[in-house]
């Protein structure tokens, strides 16, 4: 935010409800400044704007503010049904935060259908118009339509299914050029003879990770954490990296994956597939028994994968003791436990949250939902890799302490300290139920986090209380300044092993082969980091979003066909209007209202309980509650229960 010398202008971005009233933060006031509909001046949901302070409020009123010059645009396509009224069409966007209808100017020329979803672009908005104008850029299908809904979700949040020709011919001369030649080899070290495999699930068509393992004659062992050298292929402001940019990473719905890059490369030429030779950065250590790094190398390297496992084959292998590269498994896994236990033990928070998984009949129906099961082969590959992303970031800090460089330049990827007003919260419920999160002035540790959680480990109000701390935490980001990573209780961290899906691991890749070649970054190349970090972050979200959209669509669609039966649920989320549910099958999420409950019911302080004033009876977070479906309503992906 930014404000002029009389304090009575700024600028800032706004934040728009549904009713079409904007709100923004002014350093200065407690709560945001308000602005009615009248004042918006047809500013829209995140709009960057320049704001005007009306007249001072009174004690306790709300101050009020106008829009004075939309100063950027946030979103200028949206996706929506195409409604008509008399004889003119408009969209209706998906988007409940966009409160006006866009008229589209070339409906009727390019033959559009009342009742399809569309992707329509905003062309303007003048003063005094009822509506903004807009074209059609795409027509999706009829709504409801399995690929419509999921194109809808995917075009929403600004990625897209299809890659623009430019992209994909410069992907076409890429693989036209990939044979690897002698002299590039001949700059790499070679792995292609030790034994190299990579684990993913089984519907995974994109390997960025593998592991080789060779067992060293004197008990320790050696091991090489490989990933796809993308940046080999994808030159910096090529037009392909351009595109990655703008999408920041991959999205992964339902049913499908949005690549960050091209096929050929994120599924072919960077995928690290058995039995072919591939490029790689590498991160090596060896390790004893104990999991203590002995010594590392980073660098680029080529390999060889010998065999492409999915996580229940690896299991498999570990469960009977016996199959291909059952020692190098056993070996790694033991090794594993032992880095996992201690990074535990040095403060690493635990949060274990279901995911699930659809079974989807030939027309894109869900017919059945699954938690997916979570192996020690899953966890074994997260402990590799965060042992990858740390070992990168302490390099980084060490070569240029050495050299004498001050501050490393670097994309790490943060996690702050949890805001002292939502732990003392968090300790003020806690202690309500028995327990206590010993803080000093508010501060709390990962550790003692940690000791909370393992106290509550297989109790009842485990869920309830594992809930409630994941509330008050904050969210990570990517950035070039190094604050550590409080979950993790790393202090220097970065995303480094996926670079076929993750922009900000491009971004690491670069800069640490420069500083690997004694490249300095200069100082506009480190303001474009800077840049780069904040806007991967914004697109990290929105495909964060985008994935939950699918799941809650095919949640909502799963259980239309199971109104007025009975679930068993657990309380997720209390508001002043409700009570969110998630059922404990599906993990399919919907609200209670308070208005149907036997008692007018307040929030408790910090929002993590509610209370009858009449009966005393009182609903937590994390509390299990027997409900029944009465409405499923797939246009807004919603569910609506009754406690029973």
């Amino acid at each position: 935010m930014r404000n002029d010398k009389s304090n009575k202008r700024f600028t800032g971005i706004i934040d728009i409800t549904g009713r079409g009233i904007g709100y923004i933060k002014h350093e200065e006031y407690e709560k945001d400044i308000e602005i009615e509909r009248g004042h918006l001046a047809m500013a829209l949901n995140g709009d960057t704007v320049s704001v005007e302070l009306l007249a001072k409020a009174k004690k306790g009123e709300r101050q009020q503010g106008r829009v004075t010059e939309i100063l950027e645009r946030a979103k200028t396509q949206f996706v929506g049904v195409i409604e008509k009224k008399d004889t003119d069409f408009f969209l209706s966007a998906d988007d409940r935060r966009m409160y006006v209808d866009i008229s589209i100017t070339d409906a009727k020329e390019k033959n559009a259908a009342e009742g399809a979803k569309a992707l329509v672009s905003l062309t303007e908005w003048k003063k005094d118009e009822e509506y903004p104008k807009g074209t059609l850029v795409r027509v999706l299908g009829m709504k409801g339509e399995h690929e419509t809904e999921m194109q809808s979700i995917v075009l929403e949040h600004q990625f897209d299914t299809k890659f623009p020709d430019e992209v994909e011919n410069e992907a076409k001369k890429i693989n036209e050029n990939r044979a690897i030649s002698d002299e590039e080899i001949s700059k790499r070290r070679d792995f292609r003879g030790i034994a190299t495999f990579t684990i993913d699930p089984d519907d995974a068509k994109d390997f960025d990770d593998a592991l080789s393992v060779k067992i060293l004659d004197d008990g320790n062992t050696e091991v090489g954490i490989h990933i796809a050298d993308v940046t080999h292929y994808v030159r910096p402001g090529s037009t392909i990296d351009k595109e990655a940019q703008k999408r920041g990473t991959s999205v992964y719905l339902v049913d499908r994956t949005i690549p960050m890059l091209p096929e050929v490369l994120s599924n072919d030429i960077c995928s690290l597939r058995p039995d072919e030779d591939r490029l790689t950065f590498s991160a090596v250590f060896t390790l004893n028994e104990n999991g203590e790094v002995k010594d590392k190398w980073f660098g680029k390297s080529i390999i060889h994968s010998d065999k492409r496992f999915t996580y229940e084959e690896a299991q498999g292998v570990l469960d009977s003791g016996s199959g291909v590269f059952s020692d190098e498994l056993i070996k790694i896994r033991d090794i594993a436990r032992k880095i996992r236990s201690r990074r535990m033990q040095e403060g690493a928070i635990a949060f274990e949250q279901d995911e699930v998984k659809f079974k989807l009949d030939k027309d894109g129906v869900p017919i059945d939902v699954v938690v997916k099961e979570r192996m020690e082969t899953n966890m074994l590959i997260e402990d590799y890799m965060l042992l990858a992303n740390k070992g990168v970031a302490e390099h980084i800090f060490e070569m240029c302490k050495k050299q004498g460089l001050g501050t490393p330049t670097f994309i790490y990827r943060i996690h702050d300290v949890p805001n002292n007003e939502k732990i003392a919260e968090l300790d003020i419920f806690i202690r309500a139920i028995g327990y206590e999160l010993k803080t000093g002035k508010g501060d709390v540790s990962s550790k003692d986090i940690n000791k909370l959680l393992a106290s509550i480990k297989g109790k009842p109000e485990e869920k309830m209380i594992q809930m409630a701390t994941i509330r008050s935490m904050a969210k990570a980001i990517y950035s070039t300044k190094n604050i550590g990573h409080f979950s993790l209780s790393f202090k220097h961290y970065t995303h480094f092993t996926s670079p076929i899906r993750r922009y900000p691991d491009m971004m690491a890749h670069r800069i640490f082969f420069g500083h690997l070649s004694k490249q300095l970054v200069r100082g506009d190349e480190l303001k474009a980091y800077g840049s780069l970090a904040i806007q991967s972050s914004r697109r990290e979200i929105e495909a964060v979003k985008a994935e939950r959209e699918s799941i809650k669509y095919k949640q909502v669609e799963y259980m239309s066909k199971h109104i007025g039966e009975q679930f068993d649920g657990l309380v997720t989320g209390i508001t002043d209007f409700g009570i969110f549910v998630e059922e404990k099958k599906t993990k399919a999420e919907g609200l209670v209202r308070l208005s149907t409950l036997d008692d007018y019911y307040e929030v408790d302080r910090g929002g993590y309980g509610i209370t009858g004033k009449k009966t005393r009876n009182t609903y937590t977070i994390g509390e299990s509650v027997k409900i029944e479906l009465i409405e499923a309503d797939l246009d807004e992906r919603k569910l609506s229960w009754n406690i029973v």
